[in-house]
């Protein structure tokens, strides 16, 4: 039977044949390379992490985060979500090392995989997260797309937002982009990714991209307190808020990200390199997004 926060439940005496989803047990374990789960009375956090320290881009993570959506949102155990990640960076990466070649070089089932999973890590967000949801934004880093796709977004004094491709040499069509233009608006959206320009998590509070910026030592409190007051609100009412609140996301993911992520997939591949101007990446060295 379902527990009082609804952590599993067993209609296999009610439904023939029932087919119950993979549990928090299994998932939690399966995807425990990238994220650190843990859950308590209907709350689940997922930390990034690469060896317990700072999330480091691999492709292998990017393939697994729409699997990952999808588990958490078939549990019915989990009933809000915290996304957070681990140390001063929301995300690390090395050019040299994420991408060996340019991916015109690469074979078309390759290129069909990295547009395939690029376009369900955000479909598969906003549309398999039926919860509550609550980013803590731990420091800078790129692909806060998710992120700023939460019902709420925290951040750190130290975070900052911004879309790196135009910067490498590529167009911004992850996501990222799409979420800075409702937020901010399209020209100061624009203004920011053309110059590849950083917007500090001060800013970022002023132009409505996060909901509130605190100290450190408070991030994950803050999110946790947030995340147990929603508890105390009935199921239903939890559910039907979220999908209010996550409405706009979804219709804008349906009308205009596969526009966006096939343009940058365009650009990509018609590059034929890997990054056409070393040198434009300099500043996001400095940023230690890379």
């Amino acid at each position: 039977m379902a527990s009082a926060h609804g952590n599993h439940s067993d209609y296999g005496d009610t439904w023939t044949g029932h087919v119950p989803p993979v549990p928090f047990e299994e998932y939690s374990e399966r995807y425990s390379a990238f994220f650190k789960m843990r859950r308590e009375n209907g709350v689940i956090e997922l930390r990034l992490h690469t060896d317990d320290g700072p999330y480091i881009h691999n492709w292998a993570a990017h393939n697994a985060w729409s699997r990952v959506w999808q588990d958490v949102g078939n549990d019915p155990g989990n009933q809000v979500l915290i996304i957070t990640a681990t140390g001063d960076s929301w995300f690390r990466g090395d050019t040299d090392k994420t991408w060996q070649k340019p991916i015109a070089d690469e074979e078309p089932d390759y290129i069909f995989q990295q547009t395939h999973d690029g376009w369900k890590l955000i479909e598969s967000f906003v549309g398999n997260l039926d919860i509550p949801t609550i980013a803590a934004v731990n420091g800078p880093g790129i692909h806060t797309e998710f992120a700023l796709l939460c019902d709420i977004t925290l951040a750190v004094e130290e975070a900052d937002f911004m879309d790196p491709h135009f910067l490498a040499g590529s167009a911004p069509g992850d996501g990222q982009a799409l979420v800075l233009q409702a937020l901010m608006g399209t020209k100061r959206a624009a203004y920011h990714i053309y110059g590849g320009k950083p917007i500090p998590a001060r800013t970022a509070l002023e132009l409505g991209i996060v909901s509130d910026v605190l100290p450190r030592e408070q991030l994950l409190d803050r999110a946790w307190e947030l995340a147990e007051f929603i508890m105390q609100r009935p199921r239903f009412a939890r559910w039907a808020t979220h999908n209010i609140l996550a409405r706009p996301w979804k219709k804008l993911v349906a009308e205009d990200f596969g526009f966006h992520i096939s343009q940058q997939m365009l650009s990509t591949v018609a590059s034929k390199e890997l990054i056409p101007i070393r040198s434009l990446i300099a500043d996001a060295g400095a940023r230690k997004i890379w």
